[in-house]
């Protein structure tokens, strides 16, 4: 099993709780407009974090610990850009079933 993470706000977490899939690719920008979900591994995370939501409150976010064995679409390891470090990137919906852990986000 690979450990992938994805960091989001709480609110939509828990939505996806209630539907039984998340669909949000990163922040602000959905599954259906990028084509996949933005994942890190753990020594990726903290520089994503950074980026994408140093300017949110980290208690309003949340760590999703993702088992690759349990998705149901492609995961595919890309660069975001050529000769760069590849990022784990799930081709379809992300199943609540797949989350095996939520981690509070310290910052």
């Amino acid at each position: 099993m690979a450990e992938l993470l994805h960091i989001t706000e709480r609110s939509l977490w828990e939505a996806a709780r209630a539907s039984g899939t998340y669909e949000m690719s990163t922040r602000g920008r959905t599954l259906a407009e990028v084509g996949f979900v933005h994942c890190s591994l753990r020594h990726q995370l903290p520089q994503v974090a950074a980026l994408l939501y140093g300017d949110c409150d980290p208690g309003e976010l949340v760590v999703l610990v993702i088992d690759s064995e349990r998705l149901r679409s492609p995961l595919r390891y890309e660069p975001p850009a050529p000769g760069a470090e590849e990022f784990p990137h799930i081709y379809g919906p992300l199943p609540v079933t797949a989350v095996v852990a939520e981690e509070a986000w310290s910052g």
